[in-house]
């Protein structure tokens, strides 16, 4: 059975920013995560930009909060619990702190590490690249891999919503050895819903096609109405819009769909063309009220994807991971266990 590697983490934290305010630094102080971080000129590392200390303090309380530096960006991470390791990705315009009820639940028997890909949340948000290269699933992976690694853990359950659910897929094809098992959460592989456009789909999801127009038209029309980065009610949903107040956010999750149905359907085609598979189990949940399973055969498409497949209907909507916690943490826990 793995466990946490404190020491791992204690090295991980101590050589990243840590997040501002004074409730931070005394609350990296109570976990025993060793001397804060000092730049060359002896000043503290801090991260800029619109995060809410406190927040991780509330809803992922006894977590380790870090940066972790890697692959050229710092990516937001909490860790919590002790036994296997999980690593929790959320979906846009979500940031970790959609996993909150569920990461609590799971940490009592895993140790949970939920982070912000890159270009979300309090994690950097890099330019596109050429090509998007900087929002490919496979740079998003990669990052992930890394922070896994850094905090000692070599294999992993991984489970992914939305868009982390497509990063966690990319992954677990990518790192078969890295992976033990992976649950996504109301998605279909891009490749599969960009080759069977319906007018239905496009009514869905037409974001998809609207961000696929180059910048900076697509970003004007989200940093003016707000529309596609509104995290809803509530201080979460507040939380997660605030994250939209800066432009380099926009532009990133915009960004992420332009590599997704560029760069990464080539890398996706590539692979079928290999006849590349998920090896390990996987777990297919999607919503009972969202488009996704009323518009596709999830499970069918699935199986055409990996070589052993389960998954079932959840309760609720396309964020019933927050809708509807703790039915989502009893089916992960099921499948994790199994």
């Amino acid at each position: 059975m793995a466990t946490t590697d404190n020491n791992a983490i204690t090295k991980a934290v101590s050589t990243q920013p840590l997040l501002p305010g004074r409730r931070s630094v005394l609350g990296a102080a109570a976990l025993g995560l060793g001397a804060l971080s000092l730049t060359q000129s002896g000043s503290l590392l801090a991260q800029s930009g619109p995060e809410d200390a406190g927040l991780d303090a509330k809803y992922f309380p006894g977590f380790k909060v870090m940066k972790i530096a890697t692959n050229g960006v710092t990516i937001h991470t909490v860790v919590g619990g002790s036994g296997p390791p999980v690593l929790l990705l959320h979906g846009a315009p979500l940031t970790h702190l959609a996993w909150a009820d569920v990461a609590v639940q799971l940490a009592k028997d895993y140790t949970v590490v939920a982070t912000d890909l890159r270009g979300y949340g309090w994690s950097s948000k890099p330019d596109g690249g050429v090509n998007h290269i900087n929002y490919s699933k496979r740079t998003m992976a990669e990052d992930q891999v890394a922070v896994m690694q850094q905090l000692g853990f070599s294999k992993f359950a991984l489970v992914g919503h939305d868009r982390g659910g497509r990063v966690a897929r990319r992954l677990t094809i990518d790192h078969p050895d890295k992976v033990k098992n992976l649950t996504v959460l109301d998605i279909a592989p891009a490749h599969y819903l960009y080759s069977h456009v319906t007018r239905e789909f496009v009514d869905a999801y037409f974001h998809w096609f609207l961000f696929l127009r180059p910048s900076p038209f697509p970003e004007n029309i989200v940093a003016s109405t707000g529309q596609y980065a509104n995290g809803g009610p509530g201080e979460l949903g507040e939380s997660f819009t605030r994250v939209y107040k800066d432009p380099a956010a926009i532009h990133a999750m915009i960004e992420d769909y332009r590599a997704s149905a560029g760069m990464d359907i080539k890398i996706d085609e590539a692979d079928l063309a290999a006849g590349k598979k998920i090896s390990c189990p996987l777990n297919v949940l999607w919503a009972e009220k969202g488009a996704m399973g009323q518009l596709y055969d999830v499970m069918g498409i699935w199986k055409l994807e990996a070589t052993r497949v389960e998954g079932k209907a959840m309760p609720g909507g396309h964020n019933f991971l927050m809708e509807n916690p703790v039915p989502t943490y009893t089916e992960l826990k099921r499948f994790l266990n199994s």
